[in-house]
C-alpha cells in the first residue's frame, strides 16, 4: 500500500495522505511527493483546483514522521534531519503561495507537520472531530512548518497561549484564531469534495458551511492577553497570578511540562513573526532552531520520553523557565549564514 495517492480526477489534483497505522504522519518521500504533484499541476490546464484529505477515521495528519530523526540523532548524524526540514519547509512556503486554489479536508488529527501541509492553503474545512495543535514545545521543538507565522496572525496573544502549551483546538477554536476557515459536517465532506471535483471551483464549499462550535478562546481571550502580552517566556510566567482564572489554570499545567528552552524560543519566533515578515521570514527563524535542536537543544531527550521509551518524563537541559537565559536562547536563534534556508525549487 502506497503511502501517499496522487491521481487528477474531474478538475481536481486530488492528494491523499495514506498511512492510517501511523495517522497519516508524514514522512519524507511524501513532502516531496506532494511537492512534486504541487510542480506538475502549476500549469496544467486540466487542474482547477487541489484538494488535500487524509485516509481513514483517525487523522488528517498527525505530524512529521520523527522516529528516524532520533534513530539519526542517536547516530551523530545531524544531515539527516536537517535535510528534511530543508525539504518540508519549501513545501510549506510552496502551499501557502500557491496560485490555484488548495482545499483541505482536516479531520481528526492535525498536528506539527500536518498543520504543514492543511492550514496553509486558502480554503481549511474542519468538523465535529477536528483537533488541531502545534505541540512541538512537548518534544523539544518550537512551532515550525510556518506555524509561527500562523501564531502571530491569531487574535490577541492566542498564538503565545497555543504555541507555548500546545493546547488542542477544535473546530471552533480553530476557525477563531485562523488554523481553519469554515466548517462543514464531516457526513456532508463526501457531497463537498465530489462538487469540488466536479465543477473545479471553490465556490461551492459556502453551500456546505454551517455555524460551527463556538470558540472556547474567544470567551478567554482577555484573560490569555492579560498574561502572554508580557513578553518573554519569564515575564510571561511572572504575569500569571496566584489565583487564575480557567485558561491560566488550564495552560499553566501544559507549560510546566514542555521544555524550557523550546518555549522561550517559541515566545520570541512567534512575536517576531508578528511584526515583520512573511512566510519565508518565518521558516527562516525556525529553521534556525531547528537546524541546532538535535545537537545542541533538548529534541532527542524530548522524543525519547515521548515516543521511544513512553516514559513521559523527560528530563530537560533546563530544569525550569527560570533557567532559561538570553543566551541560551541567542544561541539557538542566531543567523545560520552560509547553512541558512535557501529558497530553492529543489534541493
Amino acid at each position: 500500500m502506497t503511502d501517499i495517492i496522487i491521481r487528477k480526477t474531474g478538475r481536481a489534483g486530488h492528494i491523499t495522505l495514506n498511512r492510517t497505522k501511523a495517522l497519516n504522519a508524514l514522512t519524507w518521500d511524501m513532502c516531496l511527493a506532494i511537492e512534486g504533484a504541487l510542480d506538475d499541476w502549476r500549469n496544467d490546464p486540466d487542474v482547477a483546483l487541489i484538494l488535500i484529505d487524509g485516509a481513514g477515521d483517525r487523522a488528517f495528519c498527525s505530524g512529521g514522521d520523527i522516529a528516524e530523526m532520533y534513530a539519526s540523532g542517536q547516530r551523530g548524524d545531524y544531515d539527516y534531519g536537517r535535510r528534511f526540514w530543508r525539504d518540508e519547509y519549501r513545501l510549506n512556503a510552496k502551499i501557502y503561495n500557491y496560485d490555484k486554489p488548495i482545499v483541505t479536508f482536516l479531520h481528526g488529527f492535525t498536528m506539527g507537520g500536518g498543520v504543514g501541509v492543511g492550514c496553509h492553503g486558502g480554503h481549511r474545512i474542519v468538523c465535529e472531530s477536528s483537533q488541531i495543535a502545534m505541540p512541538e514545545c512537548s518534544i523539544g521543538l518550537v512551532p515550525d512548518i510556518g506555524g509561527s507565522l500562523i501564531l502571530a496572525k491569531a487574535p490577541g496573544h492566542c498564538g503565545e497561549f497555543l504555541g507555548l502549551s500546545g493546547d488542542r483546538m477544535d473546530a471552533g477554536d480553530a476557525i477563531y484564531v485562523g488554523f481553519a476557515d469554515h466548517y462543514v459536517p464531516q457526513e456532508a465532506w463526501g457531497d463537498l469534495k465530489q462538487a469540488l471535483i466536479t465543477s473545479g471551483e471553490s465556490t461551492v464549499i459556502e453551500h456546505h458551511c454551517q455555524a460551527g462550535p463556538p470558540a472556547r478562546l474567544r470567551a478567554w481571550q482577555d484573560e490569555i492577553d492579560s498574561v502572554f502580552a508580557a513578553g518573554n517566556l519569564g515575564d510571561i510566567y511572572n504575569a500569571m497570578p496566584d489565583a487564575p482564572g480557567p485558561a491560566i489554570a488550564h495552560v499553566r499545567k501544559l507549560m510546566d511540562r514542555n521544555a524550557p528552552l523550546a518555549m522561550a524560543v517559541a515566545a520570541q519566533i512567534i512575536q517576531a513573526a508578528r511584526h515583520s515578515g512573511g512566510i519565508e521570514d518565518a521558516l527562516d527563524r525556525e529553521f534556525r532552531y531547528t537546524y541546532r535542536c538535535v545537537a545542541q537543544g533538548d529534541f532527542i531527550e524530548g522524543i525519547r520520553a515521548a515516543i521511544i521509551d513512553r516514559d513521559r518524563a523527560p528530563k530537560w537541559q533546563h530544569g525550569s523557565w527560570g533557567d532559561v537565559s538570553d543566551h541560551d536562547v541567542a544561541e539557538m536563534t542566531r543567523d545560520l549564514c552560509k547553512d541558512a534556508l535557501q529558497w530553492k525549487e529543489n534541493a
